[in-house]
């Protein structure tokens, strides 16, 4: 029995979450106070994780909310726990990069429906904090907190056996899409593929805003979020404006992530909610992907 060629077709359509790792289920039963006192959503706020699946959150003052969570980790004391809030009307999706080993987190809150304009737009909001442990003053003045370390890095990441993408952080506040020098396709590239190519010739780039955090020596949080595919293609391309985020252990040189938009299909508009595992490999990378303008900005 040849194992690649009954398996392939199967994991193949698993698509960008084929190597995503296993669920986490270490922190159900622990409680945690995050103070978030940088950036934006300044507050305290409570997590309950009661379960393998369940939490409950709020902020100090306000009532309890109950969510379905995922929870993956990137080494032995850093998390990456996800929850898209239910029953909201835009859909708003939480992030919490749980640093224990230093007792500080990152809070990511991702919110469509704020741009009146564009309203599958999503838009990201970071605050950074600590964690409050109980009978332990937290003195320590550092945070996690946005940063330019990965400007000048381009990697392959790949997501599954016959599933990979080029990604160049040449900016602090971008990124795009790179290939690599002398790039030859094959003739069997996916039907998908060669749509989604023919539709990237008609944007003048493919620079989408991101977000670079450092979490701490070689770890960092990264979002990415395809604005300006929306609000150039719109429902062509099929994806909206979605949100990708990715916590990046380059000691490992591999990342856990996670997905949220939308996409428009003919059935209608489908929801994005995905976990994601990748990991990097070096590439060589024509130098104009690190110089060419981005030609959103004057």
């Amino acid at each position: 029995m040849d194992l690649i060629k009954k398996y392939s077709p199967i994991a193949g359509k698993k698509s960008i979450n084929q190597f995503c790792p296993p669920r986490c289920y270490e922190l159900a039963g622990q409680e945690f106070r995050f103070v978030i006192d940088t950036g934006e959503n300044a507050g305290v706020c409570t997590l309950r994780v009661n379960g393998k699946t369940e939490l409950e959150w709020f902020r100090d003052g306000g009532a309890p909310k109950q969510e379905t969570y995922e929870c993956r980790k990137a080494d032995d004391d850093t998390y990456l726990l996800t929850y898209t809030l239910a029953d909201t009307t835009p859909r708003e999706n939480h992030v919490w990069v749980i640093d224990l080993e230093n007792e500080l987190v990152t809070f990511l809150r991702c919110a469509a429906g704020e741009n009146p304009l564009y309203p599958y737009l999503i838009d990201t909001h970071f605050g950074f904090g600590y964690i409050e442990i109980e009978g332990k003053p937290h003195t320590d003045l550092r945070r996690h907190g946005f940063t330019n370390d990965v400007t000048g890095t381009g990697v392959r990441w790949v997501y599954g056996h016959n599933l990979s993408t080029i990604h160049v952080y040449h900016d602090s506040h971008w990124y795009r899409i790179g290939y690599p020098k002398n790039r030859v396709d094959s003739a069997d590239l996916p039907d998908s593929t060669k749509r989604f190519r023919e539709l990237m010739k008609e944007m003048p780039s493919s620079d989408e805003p991101a977000d670079y955090v450092r979490i701490k020596e070689g770890m960092y949080f990264i979002s990415v979020t395809e604005q300006n595919l929306e609000k150039i293609l719109s429902d062509r391309f099929g994806f909206r404006s979605d949100n990708l985020c990715f916590l990046d252990n380059w000691d490992r040189m591999y990342s856990v992530g996670r997905g949220f938009g939308a996409t428009t299909t003919p059935e209608g508009d489908k929801e994005i909610f995905v976990m994601i595992g990748k990991y990097a490999t070096p590439e060589d990378i024509d130098e104009r992907y690190f110089t060419d303008p981005i030609p959103y900005l004057t």
